[in-house]
C-alpha cells in the first residue's frame, strides 16, 4: 500500500473532487479517469462530473453516511481525513485503516465557497455570508497538505493542467510540486480564514489584526529614485480589471513610476461612463476629456495641456482606435505607457514601431465595490476603504441667487469626478464645448491646481494654465474654501460657477461673496482630499 517513491513521484489512483467553482473542472476530471483514477466527489460537482459521463464514486457511497444539514455535513469523517492522513509507510496507520475499512485517498482537489465574492455583494446579510464560510473544503485541504509526501492538493484551477500533464508524463506527482501545492494549500486557507476574521470583526469590536497577504512579481530595476531598490508585489485573490493585474503586450519593463502612473491615470477614467481619456504626470491629470467617442476624447485632453504632457501615461475607459495611434505618431507625441481595455489591431500595427512605449491591456473595466486604499507611514499602514463615491445631481444644493444652469451642472459634476483623482489641495476648471471636428459635445478640463498648500494657491496655478480656456468654465474643489479670495481669483479667470463640499466656518460669506460676483454655487457634502 506504500507508493512507488515517496521522495520522487507519487501515483494517483483515487481523488476526490469537490469545487465551487467548476471552470475547467471537467475536463479536468476526463484527464484523471483516462489516467485510471477513481474519482470521489460531493454534491453539485458529481452531478456535474455525471452529467459529462465521468464516472463517479458519490461522498455518502465513499463513507458510508449520507450528506446532511443543507450538506453542511458530509466530508467531516474518518473515511475521508483518515484515507488523506495516513502515513502510507507506517505499519500501525496501514492496519487502522485496513480495520475500519478506510481507502488512501492520494489527491484532493477543492477551490473554497466564495466567501469574499458573497461579502461583496450589496446588501448581503450576516446570515447569507455565514453560510458561504466553507468548513470541509480547508480541513480537507489542510489535512492532504500536511500529509504532501503521501498527498497531492489541489486548490488553483490555473494548477489543473500543470497537474494533469506530470500524471500523464511521469505517472504521478513529483515531490518538489507536492510540496509546492501544499504552500499555497496553507497560503490560501490562510488568506481565507483571515477574510472571515475581518467580515466579522467590522461587524463587532473593529479589526485589531490586519495580514496582509502579497505574492511577488517582478524585482524593479529601482524604485522612485535610482538609488532606491524596488519589488512589485500584487495581491493574488483581487482579480478586478487594474495596474497590476493588466497584460503588457509591448514595450520595455515597467519602472516603479510608471505602475504608480498607471495606476493613477486607469482608477481616475474608471469613473466615468462615457468613452473617457486622462493624460497624467506624476499621479496628476494635466488634461481629462469625456465624449461620445473614445479618439475625440483624448485628442480632447491631450490638447488641454501639450506642454506638461511630454512623458505622459494615458488611460482610456475604450478600446484604443486605429486614430489615437495615428494621432500620436503625426505630432510625435512623447508618451510612456497607453493602458486601455483593449487596442485595435490596427492601432497596434501603429504604436508596435515605437518599442519602448508600454501598452497595457486590462479587459472590460468595472469598480472593485471592495477596495481598500493602505497607505504606509513609518512602522506602520493607514486602511481605508477606497474614495469610490461619485456625486450626481442629487447631490448638488444651491447656495446662491443664480443657479447653475444645466450645461453648468454638466461640468460641474465631470469636474468633481477629475477632483477627487488630483492631489490636495486641488481644484479643476472644466467646461462642455463643441469639438469642431467632430461636432460632438465633450466635457473637458480647462485648467487643473494640484498639491498646493493654500487652495487659493491651487486655484491661481490653475487659472494660470488655463489661461482664455477658463473663461466660460465651472470651479470644482476638493474641499470647502476657508475664505473667499479662492472665488474671487476663479472670478477674475472668467468662471461662472462653482462647486465645492460646504462646510467652512465662513460658508456664508463664501456664499455671500459667489453671489456678489454673480456665480452660481452648489456645495455637495462630500469631500475628497487625495494626499
Amino acid at each position: 500500500m506504500t507508493p512507488e517513491s515517496t521522495e520522487g513521484i507519487l501515483p494517483i489512483k483515487r481523488a476526490l473532487i469537490s469545487v465551487s467553482d467548476k471552470d475547467g473542472i471537467v475536463e479536468f476530471a476526463h484527464a484523471l479517469e483516462e489516467a485510471g483514477v477513481e474519482i470521489i466527489s460531493t454534491g453539485g460537482t458529481a452531478e456535474m462530473l455525471k452529467k459529462n459521463k465521468i464516472k463517479v464514486v458519490e461522498i455518502s457511497e465513499h463513507t458510508g453516511f449520507p450528506e446532511m444539514m443543507g450538506g453542511r455535513v458530509k466530508t467531516l469523517h474518518p473515511k475521508v481525513h483518515g484515507g488523506l492522513l495516513a502515513i502510507r509507510d507506517s505499519e500501525e496507520h496501514m492496519e487502522s485503516a485496513e480495520k475500519h475499512g478506510i481507502k488512501m485517498i492520494d489527491m484532493v482537489v477543492i477551490n473554497l465557497y466564495p466567501f469574499q465574492k458573497t461579502i461583496a455583494k450589496e446588501g448581503v446579510t450576516e446570515e447569507e455570508a455565514i453560510e458561504q464560510i466553507d468548513i470541509g473544503g480547508p480541513s480537507m485541504l489542510r489535512s492532504a497538505a500536511k500529509n504532501f509526501k503521501y498527498v497531492t492538493a489541489v486548490t488553483a484551477i490555473k494548477d489543473y493542467e500543470m497537474v494533469a500533464d506530470a500524471i500523464k508524463t511521469h505517472g504521478g506527482i513529483p515531490f518538489e510540486m507536492r510540496r509546492t501545492l501544499a504552500v499555497k494549500v496553507f497560503e490560501k486557507t490562510s488568506f481565507y480564514d483571515q477574510k472571515i476574521a475581518e467580515y466579522l470583526k467590522t461587524r463587532g469590536t473593529g479589526v485589531e489584526l490586519l495580514n496582509l497577504y502579497y505574492e511577488k512579481v517582478q524585482n524593479l530595476r529601482y524604485g522612485e529614485n535610482p538609488h532606491q531598490k524596488a519589488v512589485f508585489f500584487r495581491d493574488p485573490h483581487n482579480h478586478y480589471p487594474n495596474v497590476t493585474n493588466a497584460k503588457q503586450i509591448q514595450g520595455k519593463e515597467l519602472s516603479f513610476n510608471n505602475i504608480v502612473d498607471a495606476d493613477a491615470s486607469l482608477e481616475l477614467v474608471k469613473d466615468f461612463t462615457r468613452p473617457t481619456a486622462a493624460v497624467i504626470k506624476h499621479t496628476n491629470p494635466c488634461g481629462v476629456a469625456s465624449a461620445d467617442t473614445i479618439t475625440t476624447a483624448f485628442i480632447t485632453a491631450h490638447k488641454v495641456d501639450p506642454m506638461s504632457a511630454f512623458g505622459c501615461v494615458i488611460a482610456l475607459n475604450r478600446e484604443c482606435t486605429k486614430e489615437i495611434a495615428q494621432y500620436i505618431g503625426k505630432n510625435k507625441l512623447f508618451v510612456e505607457i497607453i493602458i486601455a481595455p483593449s487596442f485595435e489591431k490596427e492601432a497596434l500595427e501603429l504604436l508596435g514601431k515605437r518599442q519602448n512605449l508600454r501598452l497595457l491591456e486590462t479587459g472590460e473595466l468595472r469598480i472593485n465595490p471592495v477596495e481598500r486604499d493602505i497607505k504606509t507611514v513609518s512602522g506602520g499602514i493607514l486602511v481605508q476603504t477606497a474614495d469610490q463615491y461619485v456625486v450626481t445631481e442629487k447631490d448638488l444644493k444651491t447656495v446662491t441667487k443664480i443657479k447653475p444652469t444645466p450645461e453648468e451642472i454638466r461640468a460641474m459634476l465631470f469636474a468633481r469626478n477629475v477632483v477627487k483623482h488630483v492631489k490636495s489641495n486641488s481644484v479643476v476648471f472644466a467646461r462642455v464645448e463643441k469639438d469642431e471636428a467632430s461636432g460632438e459635445e465633450v466635457e473637458v478640463t480647462t485648467g487643473i491646481g494640484a498639491g498646493q498648500m493654500s487652495r487659493v494657491d491651487a486655484v491661481y496655478i490653475a487659472t494660470h494654465k488655463g489661461g482664455e480656456r477658463i473663461k466660460g468654465s465651472v470651479l470644482a474643489s476638493d474641499a470647502f474654501f476657508p475664505f473667499s479670495d479662492g472665488v474671487e481669483e476663479a472670478h477674475k479667470a472668467g468662471v461662472t460657477g462653482v462647486i465645492q463640499p460646504g462646510g467652512s466656518m465662513r460658508d456664508d460669506e463664501v456664499f455671500k461673496r459667489a453671489d456678489e460676483l454673480g456665480l452660481s454655487m452648489v456645495v455637495t457634502g462630500v469631500r475628497s482630499f487625495k494626499h
